[in-house]
């Protein structure tokens, strides 16, 4: 699982990375052309999937636990938040100290809470983004925590078929307000989005699999393939609805990766594998770090008029390298230890016994 939240992350920086090339070759009267064999932005929606699944999985304990909705909101406050609010506050400083750099509009005080409290609010040019406009994403995640934390004291099955049920309500209001022409107050309408579907077929893969199903390597190499060759169709932009176009080929993926053995299998393939572990263990450090690091390198060619020399392909290389290097040096050095801290601080205490 952890090489394919590699994947997801590295294909959300590529798509970036190749935007920001895109507008650099024009200014230097360069060819080039976004590669294409991918929908790059589909990476959040293997995320969302992966999401829903691990959620599930990691949540299978505290089903009937007392303290369940404690526990378990208190590690993904402590998984999530702190590093998205450094990004955040990292992006309001450079907006302040150069207006131009990051495109970031001038917002109120309300804005500006919300987007550090995960409230969906329309910016002034009414898109639905947050400040640091990638946290759009964690919109969604922070709702879904919170949907699953109310139905977690329940049994297992219970509590899956709640998260379902709440999702799937959602986009039926969505749908029957579009329907009618009715307009849903902004955090409704952001939520009945059918992107949220995706997490609920991330949870019901993990029920799956606590229930016993699991799929021969061959199957799941097969899973994996169609995933893929469906995404390469659905292009950047497809005519399904995205859901379907890259949440359906995301599930293959994910039920690929998840219903198979526990593990890498042999050490050999552990050691084969170790790189792209070690990547997907920082993929959520890479999700937030790497538009810095891709508009650096960026501005550092511009500055120095080596566009034309190293070719648009070139540059394009650098800044993933760059964006991986600095998630791997952030992951270690700020968010675990980031994160074992607001844990600390966050998870119930033990009661004493005083007798």
């Amino acid at each position: 699982m952890q090489v394919l939240r590699a994947l997801a992350a590295v294909m959300v920086a590529a798509g970036h990375a190749q935007h920001e090339v895109a507008g650099l070759a024009d200014r230097a009267g360069l060819a080039f052309a976004p590669a294409a064999w991918l929908p790059w932005p589909a990476g959040v929606d293997v995320f969302f999937v992966i999401s829903g699944f691990i959620i599930v999985h990691a949540a299978a304990p505290l089903h009937g636990r007392r303290e369940a909705r404690r526990i378990f909101l208190a590690h993904r406050v402590a998984r999530v938040v702190p590093l998205y609010w450094l990004a955040t506050t990292l992006y309001l400083a450079l907006a302040w100290l150069r207006p131009g750099l990051l495109g970031a509009g001038g917002e109120g005080p309300a804005y500006l809470a919300a987007s550090y409290l995960f409230w969906p609010m329309a910016r002034g040019d009414g898109a639905v983004q947050p400040l640091y406009s990638l946290g759009w994403t964690l919109n969604y995640e922070m709702a879904f925590y919170v949907v699953f934390a109310l139905v977690l004291p329940w049994g297992r099955r219970q509590a899956v078929a709640g998260t379902v049920a709440v999702f799937a309500g959602l986009v039926l209001l969505g749908a029957a307000a579009v329907h009618h022409g009715t307009a849903l107050p902004v955090p409704l309408a952001f939520w009945s989005d059918p992107i949220v579907l995706e997490f609920a077929c991330g949870a019901l893969l993990a029920l799956a699999r606590q229930e016993g199903l699991h799929l021969p390597g061959l199957a799941r190499l097969v899973l994996a393939g169609i995933g893929l060759v469906l995404l390469s169709l659905a292009g950047d932009a497809p005519a399904l609805p995205r859901c379907l176009a890259w949440g359906g080929p995301a599930c293959l993926l994910v039920a690929a990766a998840a219903l198979g053995p526990s593990g890498v299998g042999g050490p050999r393939r552990a050691a084969l594998l170790r790189p792209a572990t070690l990547l997907g263990d920082a993929s959520y450090a890479l999700y937030l770090v790497h538009p810095f690091a891709v508009r650096g390198v960026r501005i550092a060619i511009e500055a120095t008029g080596l566009a034309a020399r190293l070719g648009p392909g070139l540059v394009v290389a650098a800044m993933l390298a760059l964006a991986c290097l600095a998630a791997l040096v952030l992951h270690r050095v700020i968010e675990r230890p980031l994160t074992r801290t607001a844990r600390a601080l966050l998870e119930p205490k033990p009661a004493v016994n005083k007798a």
